[in-house]
């Protein structure tokens, strides 16, 4: 989530996990060819003919007879002062946007979009009270009608599913999309290949998160080398908890699960446990997200469980001892809190430990027997 918002909203950001590809309803290959795409982005530049203006006044009237809505609306720069008629679609519109005598306006000419852009200077005193989002603008300059260049990113992936469906754009949102047809991705290639040329678009790779990355198979991995050395590749992350581990669909080993000539063409970051006081600060930061107020001791005592056992189980203790400090009226969770905790819930060393020392009084067991003479000796007591 970090990574997403420090790349900005323009680059595409996609995260799957390895597993995933399992349970969709489409070919291997083609899962990880749609999560390429959703991480391609295209910059397209459009010059859009645009109206821009201050509202000076806006008149409506309904027929009586037919109930038809007609209009007026006089728009004004720092040089000029024009009226225009209103359609019904146009009128509705102004409504919904809320739109009165001294508001700065948009109106898209093609599409017929309003936008309110915020009221002009020259009515800041209309009124004695205004909301904190009120936005005040200087009136524009020029002529009403102007020629604006509007940017739109979208993905390789929504250009796909937007050219391969008959509802179109639709179909982004109905979550059915399916394979799509290789010739649709090689025209949209074209296309957006011809756009570059003519100085209308510009590629924005973006970044491909694989969590479980060892959760894919030797067919994944292979399209993999193929599709990182692609000029229009993403950036793509791996993140993989295995060692020296079997490759899925081989009978060889590899390191975290990965083939040799994939790992040759990856930049590996080496991880590093947390300090001590890295692991304090972790949990003071988790403590104030929840809004737990907790002694020095407490969290000392959070930290020192922490690096004897794992983060996770020190963080799970902290909504646990909440409770129970407010349990017991306390406005702060103190070290007895965590205590009375720590001896409800186990971590996973003492958890281990409990099952090793009472193995036989379990149904199953895969920790090897006494030996035989000794079982021998039991049953006989028995």
């Amino acid at each position: 989530m970090g990574m997403a918002k420090s790349l900005g909203e323009d680059v595409p950001f996609t995260m799957m996990a390895g597993s995933e590809i399992f349970s969709l309803e489409m070919s291997k290959t083609e899962a990880l060819i749609q999560a390429f795409r959703k991480s391609i982005g295209v910059r397209i530049k459009e010059e859009a003919e645009i109206i821009e203006g201050e509202v000076v006044e806006i008149e409506i009237d309904k027929s009586v007879t037919s109930g038809q809505k007609t209009g007026k609306i006089t728009l004004k720069t720092t040089e000029m002062e024009t009226v225009y008629d209103l359609g019904a679609k146009m009128i509705d519109a102004i409504q919904k946007e809320k739109i009165i005598t001294g508001d700065i306006i948009t109106i898209d000419k093609a599409s017929g979009k309003i936008s309110k852009l915020g009221r002009s200077f020259a009515r800041s005193g209309d009124y004695d009270a205004m909301g904190a989002q009120t936005r005040f603008v200087q009136c524009p300059e020029g002529e009403l009608q102007k020629r604006k260049e509007v940017v739109h990113t979208v993905t390789l992936h929504e250009i796909d599913v937007i050219n391969s469906r008959a509802q179109g754009f639709i179909a982004l949102f109905a979550g059915d999309i399916g394979e799509i047809k290789p010739e649709v991705r090689e025209q949209i290639d074209q296309k957006v290949a011809e756009w570059r040329e003519e100085g209308r678009a510009e590629i924005v790779p973006g970044v491909l998160f694989i969590d479980e990355v060892h959760m894919l198979d030797i067919e994944c991995f292979s399209y993999l080398n193929r599709a990182l050395e692609s000029e229009q590749a993403p950036i793509v992350i791996m993140a993989t908890n295995r060692g020296i581990t079997k490759i899925r669909g081989t009978n060889y080993k590899g390191p975290h699960g990965l083939p040799l000539d994939l790992l040759d063409r990856l930049l590996i970051i080496t991880t590093k446990p947390y300090t001590e006081d890295e692991t304090l600060k972790i949990l003071q930061t988790r403590c104030q997200e929840e809004d737990v107020e907790a002694t020095e001791a407490a969290e000392d005592l959070l930290s020192k469980i922490a690096m004897e056992t794992s983060l996770r189980y020190a963080i799970h203790l902290i909504t646990a001892a909440n409770l129970v400090a407010r349990r017991r009226k306390s406005p702060t969770m103190d070290v007895e809190d965590i205590r009375r905790v720590y001896n409800l819930f186990v971590d996973i060393k003492r958890s281990t430990q409990f099952l090793i020392d009472y193995q036989k009084e379990f149904l199953f067991s895969e920790i090897a027997e006494d030996s035989p003479k000794k079982e021998e000796d039991k049953m006989a007591d028995i």
